[in-house]
């Protein structure tokens, strides 16, 4: 296995390259993001890479510049051990969330992942409502999730946490474990294949961090000690970054998240509410909203106990939320859109005023 195989390389990075490989660039894929550089790893080297100002000119948002977990293609000057970074190849998954606070663009948080497990504790962090909203998040960038129960040390009856996420994951998609006595832990690093890209995400004091540790072998990165008074912790993970493990897999490192807000799930909330898709099929209304109409198969199984209200009710929620997020991006597109217009005006203005004082 090349090393380029061993950081994710495969067919379809392979195909996107071609062009780029016959005019003489290199590979490489992006582990570290800093504010105005990038760490690229290439042919077994690590250099520090920036972007040309052609792809500083052309990106509309943030999203287009590299990410970790992308393959860029690259100059290098190995002498100076540095990179330029002329493109970004396409993606073959991604993982982002609407970013914090009240502007309406997406944040992408890792790229080309292969798994995506999402950590949840057996204390206080325990949440099947927000676990359904990282699913959403998980399946619409087209990873595959699996669910990790941390701190099992700390639950005599974890079982009963397993049966709740049972209700919506996949038998063959749940781990408990514990970062602390190591229960559980030769099954978690099974999935962790050569070649593959896995990230751990999770609120804040889960324990990615620790089971990232015992993954490696060693403690990489510092964690701080879980407060037992409110169960709650953190660790010094600010930023993401991509590693290469011992058996040849890579794993990204994220840091605690706040917020968990959505980009574009439609995809994945049918996914996620597979049985709510199922019902839906039988509404009077091919459009019903599965809130008021007459002869809403999904009103009706909650009525009658084949759907329990908190699914029924967290489905709303979500797609109240996505509805409210459309008509967000949608108003924004709009306004470019005039503001586009507006300066092409102004051009031509311009161009008009200039050409008739030439004659003057």
């Amino acid at each position: 296995m090349t090393f380029s195989h061993q950081l994710g390389w495969n067919v379809f990075f392979d195909r996107h390259f071609k062009s780029f490989q016959e005019q003489g660039f290199a590979v490489g894929r992006i582990a570290i993001e800093n504010r105005d550089n990038y760490l690229v790893l290439s042919g077994g080297n690590e250099y520090m890479g920036e972007v040309t100002g052609k792809l500083l000119f052309n990106a509309s948002s943030s999203s287009d510049f590299p990410k970790v977990g992308d393959w860029v293609v690259v100059s290098l000057f190995e002498s100076e051990n540095k990179a330029i970074i002329h493109e970004v190849l396409p993606r073959m998954t991604k993982f982002s969330r609407k970013i914090a606070g009240g502007k309406t663009e997406e944040q992408i948080l890792a790229t080309n992942i292969d798994i995506i497990f999402i950590v949840q504790s057996c204390d206080n962090d325990f949440s099947l409502r927000r676990l359904e909203r990282q699913l959403i998040m998980v399946y619409e960038g087209g990873a595959k999730p699996i669910v990790v129960l941390n701190k099992i040390d700390l639950c005599d009856q974890y079982e009963e946490y397993i049966s709740q996420i049972f209700r919506i994951v996949p038998d063959d998609e749940i781990v408990a474990v514990s970062a602390k006595t190591d229960l559980g832990m030769d099954r978690l690093k099974s999935l962790l294949e050569a070649g593959k890209t896995f990230v751990f995400i999770g609120s804040s004091g889960v324990g990615k961090t620790s089971l990232i540790n015992k993954i490696i072998g060693k403690d990489l990165f510092e964690t701080n000690e879980v407060r037992e008074k409110d169960d709650t912790g953190r660790h010094t993970t600010t930023r993401r970054q991509l590693i290469v493990l011992p058996g040849g897999g890579l794993v990204i490192d994220t840091p605690g998240l706040r917020e968990f807000q959505l980009w574009e799930a439609d995809e994945g909330l049918d996914e996620v509410y597979g049985e709510i898709t199922e019902l839906s099929v039988d509404c009077r209304f091919s459009d019903c909203t599965h809130t008021q109409e007459i002869g809403c198969a999904v009103i009706e199984a909650v009525e009658t106990g084949k759907l329990s209200k908190d699914r029924y009710e967290s489905y709303l929620k979500l797609a109240k939320e996505l509805v409210y997020l459309k008509n967000r991006q949608e108003q924004n597109r709009y306004n470019s859109k005039n503001r586009f217009k507006s300066i092409s005006r102004a051009i031509k203005n311009f161009k008009k005023l200039d050409h008739k004082s030439k004659f003057r």
